[in-house]
Formats: C-alpha cells, sequence, structure tokens
C-alpha cells in the first residue's frame, strides 16, 4: 500500500474513483507475493501490479466493473483455466485477486495507521455472505492488538491475525462471525518499511542513498563532518545527523528491520558506530574496508568488550561480489547484499 500512496492520494484529491487489486492468495510459480496490489483508475489507468503483466489486462477490466457496481469480485487465475496461455500463467503458477472499490474514510484510517511505524494488518472478508463481502477493518500492532471496529469478527479470528501480525505474514484464514456465519478473510499484513543507516557521507555514500531509496528504504546519514553530509550531496535522504555516531544513534531506533553501513574507513568514526549497532538488533551490519584491515578491526572491537558471536555478525568486506568498482556499481554491490541477508539468501563479499 505504501508504494501506491502518492499515486492514490493524487487521484483521490482529483475527484477519481479507484479500485483496488490485491493479490490475497498465491500456489506455484505465481510472479507477486500475496499483498501485491495494483490500483485501476475510472478511465483505465493504473499503477502497481499483481503479476507482473500476466494478468493485469484482465484485472484491470474487472476494476472497471467494480467501480460501476460496487460489487466486489474474486478473481483466480492458473493452469486450470481456459484463458491459462492468454494471461500468462501456463508455466503452473496460480493467483486468487480480491478487487474492490477503495473508500475514502477507510484509506484514510489505513494511511494513519501505517504512519505509527508499527505492524498493521487489513483484514478484509474475501468470501462469505454478499453483505459481508468487502468489509474491512485495520488492526494496529504495538505490543497489543489494537481494533475498535472488529466487533462483527469473533475471539479467534482476532488471534490469527495477532499471530499473522508477529510473523510479519499477509495470509487467508477462515473462521466465522459473531452471527455464526462462514467466511473466508484476507489478513494483508503491513510492516513498517526497511532503513538503512549509512555512517559516513562518503562518495558510495551518495549513490547508496540513492539505490535504497529506489528500494523502499527510509534513508538515515550520520557523520560528524559538516562538509560530507551537505545537503546538495545527497537528495534523498529521509533524515541527515551531523553528530558522532555514539550520539547520533541515541536518537534513532536499530530495529529487525534496519541495516546498517559505515563507510568512512576512519576508526574515529567507524568503530563506535559498530560497538552500538553490532550489540542492536539490525538485521545487517556492514563495513568498508580491505580483509587486512577488517581483521585488526576485529581485533579492536572484541578488545572494546564485543564477543566474538556479535563481531561475527559483521559483514565486511562489504557488499556481494559483482566485480564493481565505480562507486554507483559498489553501492549496488551493498545493496544486493543487504537484500539478500534480509531474504534469508547467503554471498561472497567483495573486497575493497
Amino acid at each position: 500500500m505504501r508504494e501506491l500512496k502518492k499515486e492514490i492520494e493524487a487521484w483521490i484529491s482529483g475527484g477519481h474513483e479507484i479500485a483496488l487489486a490485491t493479490v490475497v492468495r498465491t500456489w506455484g510459480s505465481s510472479p507477486r507475493a500475496a499483498g501485491a496490489k495494483m490500483a485501476i483508475r475510472g478511465d483505465g489507468a493504473f499503477v502497481g501490479s499483481v503479476s507482473g503483466g500476466c494478468v493485469e489486462g484482465a484485472v484491470i477490466e474487472t476494476g472497471l466493473e467494480v467501480l460501476k457496481t460496487a460489487v466486489p469480485q474474486l478473481l483466480h487465475f492458473g493452469v486450470t483455466d481456459d484463458s491459462a496461455w492468454e494471461v500468462g500463467l501456463a508455466c503452473g503458477g496460480e493467483i486468487d485477486v480480491f478487487v474492490q472499490r477503495i473508500e475514502n474514510t477507510l484509506y484514510a484510517k489505513t494511511m494513519e495507521a501505517l504512519s505509527s511505524e508499527v505492524s498493521v494488518a487489513i483484514v478484509t472478508i474475501i468470501k462469505g455472505p454478499e453483505s459481508l463481502v468487502g468489509e474491512q477493518v485495520v488492526l494496529m500492532h504495538d505490543g497489543v492488538l489494537k481494533s475498535s471496529d472488529a466487533k462483527f469478527f469473533e475471539p479467534s479470528i482476532l488471534g490469527e491475525v495477532e499471530r499473522l501480525l508477529n510473523e510479519g505474514v499477509s495470509s487467508v484464514i477462515k473462521g466465522t462471525t459473531l452471527g455464526a456465519d462462514p467466511v473466508e478473510l484476507f489478513v494483508d499484513v503491513i510492516t513498517p518499511p526497511p532503513a538503512l543507516v549509512i555512517i559516513g557521507g562518503a562518495h558510495i555514500s551518495v549513490a547508496l542513498a540513492q539505490v535504497a531509496k529506489q528500494m523502499g528504504y527510509r534513508t538515515v546519514l550520520i557523520d560528524p563532518r559538516q562538509a560530507f553530509a551537505k545537503e546538495e550531496r545527497f537528495t534523498d535522504l529521509d533524515a541527515r545527523i551531523t553528530a558522532w555516531p555514539q550520539d547520533a544513534l541515541k536518537e534513532i531506533s536499530l530495529t529487525p528491520s534496519t541495516a546498517v553501513a559505515v563507510l568512512t574507513h576512519d576508526p574515529k568514526i567507524d568503530d563506535p558506530a559498530l560497538l552500538i549497532a553490532l550489540r542492536s538488533e539490525a538485521f545487517y551490519v556492514g563495513v568498508l574496508g580491505s580483509r587486512k584491515t577488517q581483521d585488526a578491526r576485529r581485533m579492536r572491537l572484541i578488545e572494546a568488550g564485543l564477543g566474538e558471536k556479535e563481531v561475527d555478525r559483521l559483514r565486511g568486506p562489504i557488499g556481494l561480489d559483482i566485480g564493481g568498482r565505480s562507486p554507483e556499481e559498489i553501492a549496488l554491490a551493498i545493496m544486493a547484499e543487504i537484500i539478500a541477508v534480509r531474504r534469508g539468501k547467503g554471498g561472497e563479499t567483495i573486497t575493497l
């Protein structure tokens, strides 16, 4: 939802009616995961994707129909369909896509919830009594599941929603309403966007901030040197902190959704940042430097009080080995490693 926010809000401001198509279930070699979205305007314009191009045409047609009738539709595409070859899923993948109108009140509530930087679940009835299909609630989770408008769900459903929120997984679940109606619901879990904290405004950092922004990461630059953190060098940052890392890192949270890239090549700046980052919940901590430099750094960090397991978390030399040499190529290698670690993949590092 976040990636479509800018376009949808512009369309709403322009008075357009909008349908939202969401992948709610997948099997086999489906191109997009559950939760992938596409917004469709009344004139046929669209943003986002539910299949990478395979079924977009059919979904747009359904979206236009839904805008006319105000009746949500649950679509299924797969190899068993006569249209399988036509829509491009003959490789064996299957997807369910739920299409409904965007209601401005609910959308505003969803955006308000997302701005809180906690996990949010948009729970939609996708199958059940006709009068209930399309009903939605927005649930927030910041240690306690919060909802003031989930009264038509029985408690067991809320328990399943909380489990999915804790796991950060979107899924279809089954249950009954308080009126004993059997329903299927899509729990669309939206987690806070990942963040990249860059220590040092090096030449690589400029390119890295740009690549990270394109990947949907919030970007934060920390550098006590005013000249290296100038605004004209970095145009895509979400935050810029001109302070020493040991002070700056007190202002931000290093969560399991945070990556830290340490890039100054100056131990006076790098080491204090690493001492904090390696003890934090950050899912990735990488640092610039050759293998010889890494060995010396490792000894300094252990002497400063870090344990072997904490130091073993450090990715250095930083970045996947893609053979890059320019700042832009090195930035790409770093971002590739960050994504690989976040997705549970390994990779060889590149020596710099």
